[in-house]
């Protein structure tokens, strides 16, 4: 069984280590303001990969802030609890993914 500091933890670091991955990705994409290769095919390659690290940002970010919604409902006692139903969530699922907000009934 995990405890709760032990979750803290594990969400503080998560937290961190993505925080350093949206900071490399926005330095990767900020650089990219030089300009554009000449070779279209360069260019299209350089597109591609924009996209890419775009859509990885995004789900950094959006897990950050799962993760800090998580830690706010450790602090004010309702973690672990489905926000859907209301019962409590397996530790099973908390372990795997420790910032779940449903049980995996009503996450279907």
């Amino acid at each position: 069984m995990t405890s709760i500091q032990q979750t803290i933890d594990q969400l503080q670091l998560l937290r961190s280590e993505l925080s350093h991955r949206i900071e490399a990705i926005e330095t990767d994409v900020h650089h990219r303001e030089e300009p554009v290769e000449k070779d279209f095919a360069e260019q299209v390659t350089q597109r591609e990969n924009d996209d890419v690290l775009s859509a990885i940002d995004e789900e950094a970010q959006q897990t950050v802030f799962l993760i800090d919604a998580a830690l706010a409902r450790i602090e004010d006692g309702s973690y672990g609890r489905c926000a859907s139903c209301g019962e409590k969530i397996p530790a099973a699922r908390l372990a795997a993914l420790p910032y779940a907000t449903t049980c995996v009934s009503c996450a279907e």
